[in-house]
């Protein structure tokens, strides 16, 4: 079995398996006492702090552990919100920020603060000048991650961060898929990580907050962590993770190199090897273990199956793999197509030989769905002669049916003629237009109808 899903949660390193293990007997007292066995574990705690403080490039009295890497965002989105409460109450988000971000700031707006939401181009990355433009004198807080979780791009965080600067905003950076690779650049004031993601046991986030930021702790608060992270610290746990994160630190360049080579012959391969796909995210500005690639005709959550029978654990942001059945929020973002959206991000230690067996595999399995979703959809309307327009009714239909039966009669308009999807469906918002950008016809628009909306494409080719 090749666990493709290191973005989710990489595989513990074996350096935080012997840290852990090794500190679970020294570790267990309560660092805040004074006695010598308090002592110990403060001594240990120390050192943790100091050595991630190094790795993460800042103070060690600016850092502070929590309990996972999603409290660290809750408890920095709030505390830096509440610190500059007199700034203002606008609060500045990129649109494919991470759920954990994305819900802090749902609790903003729900209290009667201002989110204000940046877009991002096909690419996943926002433009900096148009971040830019969207600081306010009442802005409290911005927020942008150094690295896309679902199709790895990367942010121009730096250049964000000195904008923010000169407006006066602190920017808070969400880190927890890139701190594995190196230390996040630029004039940031906030940042966060989450251990699992580098190889350290979960339950460990961190939470560095700059000196001279206004910062004030939400909720009830006591000695521990600055008031920043209330609650017995778990020693061996963070021990681990910081001895995990130095550890992959070391291997960084050299096993970033190798894995962005892998990842690029992915992207090669899959783009010419599995037909109608769609590989997204930057090409260049991403992160070295990630690729992410959206099949069209094909059921998201049959191809993980049958990739999972294959012996490959991979992820999706496709709405056909969601209780929701809405598509992830970051491809919507990006308007590229979501069905059949696969996500391969590369373990440290990968071996090239699994890569390409996966490649090998692929293929197959792709065209196998494929060929039993357009055999489950039947021909919308009888052949005849070509109609200058054509209403298709996917209405009840989920992903990826209605494009498939776009597809099918496509074919039936003359150029200049147009096919009428009604559906259902949210991913039909999406897909839709992201199947005439792929198959060059101009998608005309989306209606709202009583039982859905109608999508209008005209055929250009």
């Amino acid at each position: 079995m090749s666990y493709f899903d290191a973005a989710s949660s990489a595989p513990l390193h074996p350096v935080a398996r012997q840290a852990l293990l090794a500190s679970l007997d020294e570790g267990w007292a309560d660092p805040a006492r004074l006695y010598r066995e308090g002592r110990r574990v403060r001594m240990l705690l120390d050192a943790a702090r100091e050595a991630a403080a190094e790795a993460v490039g800042c103070r060690p009295d600016e850092l502070v552990f929590t309990p996972s890497g999603t409290r660290a965002v809750h408890e920095g989105v709030a505390g830096a919100l509440a610190g500059r409460r007199r700034v203002g109450d606008g609060l500045l988000v990129s649109a494919v920020e991470h759920s954990s971000v994305l819900h802090a700031a749902e609790v903003h707006e729900a209290a009667g603060g201002r989110v204000t939401t940046v877009p991002v181009t096909r690419t996943g990355a926002v433009r900096v000048d148009a971040y830019a433009e969207l600081l306010r004198p009442d802005t409290a807080l911005a927020c942008l991650q150094s690295a896309n979780h679902e199709v790895g791009t990367e942010q121009p965080v730096a250049d964000v961060a000195e904008r923010c600067r000169a407006a006066g905003v602190p920017l808070l950076v969400d880190a927890a898929q890139s701190l594995a690779w190196g230390a996040v650049p630029g004039e940031w004031s906030l940042l966060t990580g989450s251990a699992h993601k580098w190889g350290g046991p979960a339950g460990v986030g961190v939470l560095v907050v700059r000196k001279g930021v206004r910062f004030a702790p939400r909720g009830p608060v006591d000695e521990r962590e600055s008031g920043r992270a209330p609650g017995f610290e778990n020693v061996p746990a963070i021990v681990a993770a910081v001895a995990s994160l130095r550890a992959v630190r070391a291997e960084a360049a050299a096993e970033g190199a190798r894995l962005r080579a892998l990842t690029a012959r992915l992207r090669e391969r899959v783009a010419a090897e599995v037909p109608d796909t769609e590989v997204v995210g930057d090409p260049e500005h991403r992160l070295p273990h990630l690729v992410t690639f959206s099949c069209l005709y094909v059921d998201g959550e049959s191809l993980l199956g049958e990739l999972d029978r294959a012996g490959f654990s991979v992820s999706s942001g496709s709405s056909c793999t969601s209780s929701t059945l809405t598509p992830s929020h970051v491809l919507r973002a990006m308007g590229v197509l979501s069905e059949g959206n696969v996500r391969v991000s590369l373990p440290v230690g990968t071996d090239g030989a699994d890569v390409e067996r996966f490649l090998a595999v692929l293929p197959g399995v792709v065209e196998s769905v494929r060929g039993r979703l357009r055999g489950a959809a039947p021909d919308p309307s009888p052949a005849g002669p070509p109609v200058e327009e054509l209403v298709v009714d996917a209405l009840g239909k989920r992903c990826p049916l209605p494009v498939i039966e776009l597809a099918k009669v496509i074919d039936r308009v003359p150029v200049g003629g147009a096919v009428v999807v009604l559906a259902d469906d949210e991913a039909a918002r999406l897909d839709i237009p992201a199947w005439c950008e792929m198959r060059g016809q101009r998608y005309a628009g989306e209606s709202r109808t009583e039982r859905g909306s109608s999508y209008r494409v005209v055929r250009l080719v």
